[in-house]
């Protein structure tokens, strides 16, 4: 059954499109965006142990732990969530986003990540990232 206005969300969802940057075993996936007339984004982030993305964040944003321990480090100090946790980050802060073990972690953004991105000093980064 489909409510107007609810969506159900899932990192298994088949017509999810999922990228990777490089060989690096982390993967990316929005679930929601301005394409579904969202004001945010929500997506699945998986990365293998020891995985970590240097990043300057042009958005707030969450990051909900739902599998494994994740960090972001950030000014010299590392915060580390465990699953149920979450990490929030502020517009403009630089970081670099860590598992300590296989993690999945749940981001939301806003405004949108990707249009916020495109926007920034760091914008060609995102060509580092390709579907699979």
């Amino acid at each position: 059954m489909s409510v107007p206005g609810v969506r159900w969300l899932s990192s298994d969802d088949a017509d999810l499109r999922w990228y990777r940057r490089g060989s690096q075993q982390l993967r990316l996936a929005d679930a929601v965006d301005g394409g579904a007339g969202a004001a945010m984004t929500v997506g699945f982030a998986r990365y293998a142990a020891g995985e970590a993305n240097e990043w300057i964040v042009s958005y707030d944003e969450a990051l909900v732990v739902t599998k494994g321990s994740f960090a972001v480090e950030s000014g010299g100090e590392t915060t580390v969530a465990g699953v149920g946790e979450v990490i929030y980050l502020s517009n403009g802060t630089p970081v670099v986003y860590r598992a300590i073990d296989e993690s999945e972690v749940v981001y939301v953004s806003y405004p949108h990540w990707h249009e916020a991105t495109v926007r920034s000093p760091h914008a060609a980064r995102l060509e580092e990232f390709v579907e699979e």
